[in-house]
């Protein structure tokens, strides 16, 4: 009764939830373990989001990392910066309240994180990080690519998704490297 009681709870609460908070399907990583495509409000935030993190993250490796981590780095803003531009340019003007204006608190402690590091842990920070935060896109733009619901959207994730394969080759071989 108890468990019922909570689950109908739980299940409540994330049906009341604002119309563009992430899905608990996509927060839970759920959807991405099934394959699952993310709502277009998910997809919007989670792509905009990690944009963010990815350049903020790169301006702090330009200033830490070592020469191959401020080689990256100098990528990340560039690719990023475009798709970022990309997909606020795509996104239909019903859903631009999907697009945040700052990070999440996830993102933001990851930053803070890397932040505060000092320069010979920079590495075994970052490296990681973007190791993780490539699998994370990569993930969400193929899933999106193949079942979103929204047409330019779904032609932009499919467009994005081998840039992102990439950065995600370049993460593992700076984290190979730096062990």
């Amino acid at each position: 009764m108890m468990r019922k009681f909570i689950l109908s709870a739980l299940l409540a609460t994330a049906l009341s939830s604002t119309a563009f908070a992430q899905s608990v399907g996509e927060q839970t990583g759920v959807n991405s373990a099934l394959g699952i495509a993310p709502k277009t409000e998910d997809f919007i935030k989670e792509a905009a989001t990690s944009d963010m993190l990815e350049i903020d993250a790169a301006k702090i490796a330009e200033q830490t990392g070592n020469a191959d981590e401020k080689q990256f780095a100098q990528q990340m803003i560039t690719d990023h910066t475009k798709t970022s531009n990309e997909l606020n340019s795509l996104v239909p003007s019903d859903k631009k309240s999907a697009l945040p204006t700052a990070l999440d608190d996830s993102s933001q402690k990851k930053l803070d994180k890397l932040r505060d590091a000092k320069a010979d842990d920079f590495a075994g920070q970052y490296d990681p990080m973007q190791v993780s935060a490539h699998k994370d896109a990569v993930s969400l733009f193929e899933r999106y690519a193949k079942g979103g619901d929204d047409p330019k959207l779904k032609d932009c994730a499919g467009k994005t998704l081998p840039a992102l394969q990439h950065h995600l080759e370049m993460a593992q071989a700076l984290d190979k490297n730096r062990k």
